[in-house]
């Protein structure tokens, strides 16, 4: 049985963090920025992670398993809301 391949295209173009969250750069960013606001070209700069919408084909792509933007906040608040209630607790 041959082995499951990621996809070698998507994986030059995202890095998948410890968490297991998704971060690739933004697109339409690289040039013809004449056009463009400050701000804009500004947040072009920055890292974005996929959102749950996309998180379905990019883990068919990869073969494993991946965090969404959105669950990782939400674990986030889970465990902060743990920690709060055990302090409560005692």
């Amino acid at each position: 049985m041959p082995k499951n391949k990621s996809h070698k295209g998507l994986l030059k173009r995202v890095k998948i963090t410890k968490s297991g969250k998704v971060r690739f750069k933004a697109p339409h960013g690289r040039h013809l920025k004449s056009n463009k606001t400050g701000t804009q070209i500004q947040s072009y700069r920055k890292s974005r992670y996929a959102r749950g919408g996309n998180l379905k084909e990019l883990k068919k792509l990869l073969f494993r398993p991946l965090r969404s933007q959105e669950q990782h906040e939400a674990a986030d608040a889970a465990r902060e809301r743990a920690a709060s209630k055990a302090q409560a607790a005692s």
